[in-house]
This record gives structure tokens, sequence and C-alpha cells, in this order.
């Protein structure tokens, strides 16, 4: 079992400009086959936004993808870990704040997101979200 965030986290930062359209964040998650983006401002995370939150609180509600910002609609202000942060801290955390990602933070820079797969896949590698969090992308798609 994992004792560290850096050893379950998925390395590696996918990020927008604040000002990036939510078509711009939306093709770049289509491109790296992922669902959710950092939104930062240089290199400081502001927000996380995932696929959902732009169908939800963008697309549902009749705005433009074109001209809304990826950070009005973004979860703004992520509760953030650090790599050396003990795995059950961030299970803490992410049941504390009701997430299921948590951008992972170094030095001030982000290096990676951890996600409730992740966790789940180091916990208990045989549940089924561990089983679904490693099928490869590109299946079936959403029923």
């Amino acid at each position: 079992m994992a004792d560290f965030v850096r050893e379950v986290m998925t390395p590696g930062v996918v990020a927008v400009r604040p000002d990036a359209s939510l078509v711009e964040a939306a093709q770049l998650m289509r491109a790296q086959d992922i669902g959710d983006v950092l939104v930062a401002d240089g290199q400081q995370v502001v927000g996380v936004l995932t696929d959902r939150d732009i169908t939800v609180r963008a697309v549902a509600e009749g705005a433009d993808p074109l001209t809304v910002s990826a950070q009005s609609v973004c979860t703004p202000d992520p509760v953030l870990v650090a790599p050396d942060d003990p795995v059950q801290a961030a299970v803490a955390l992410m049941r504390a704040h009701a997430v299921r990602r948590l951008p992972v933070v170094e030095d001030g820079l982000p290096v990676g997101i951890v996600s409730l797969g992740d966790l789940a896949g180091a916990q208990d590698p045989d549940s089924a979200l561990a089983e679904i969090s490693r099928a490869e992308p590109g299946g079936r798609g959403a029923l």
C-alpha cells in the first residue's frame, strides 16, 4: 500500500490560462484523453476545470463555450496537496471538501493530480473503482 501522494498521483500537469475559452479547454481534454485541466495563472493554480463543469455550469445554462472563460466555470481555489503528504491526508481532504481530484503542488509549482481513482487503486487494487480507473480510455464510452 502506498504511503505518500507521490506514489499514487498522476504525474504531469495539463493546464489552461484563466481566460482560455471552454472550447479550448475541451479540445485540450479531448487531445489528452483526460476529464479535467488545471486553471493556472502563470505557475499558480487558481482552479480545476472538469468536463462536468463545462457541461453543467456552462452548456446546460445556455452559455456560449466559445466566449465563456475557463476561470468563470471552474472550481476556484482548489484544495492542494504536496507529493510528500500522506495518502490518508489526501483521502481526508477529498472527504472533507467533497472533491474527486486534488492538484499536487511542490514548491509552489503544480506537478500532478491525485484522483479518487488513483487512491482507490492504491488502497484496494481489486475494487471496482480501481479496475475502472485502470481501464484503457476509448472503450465503448459512457452509456
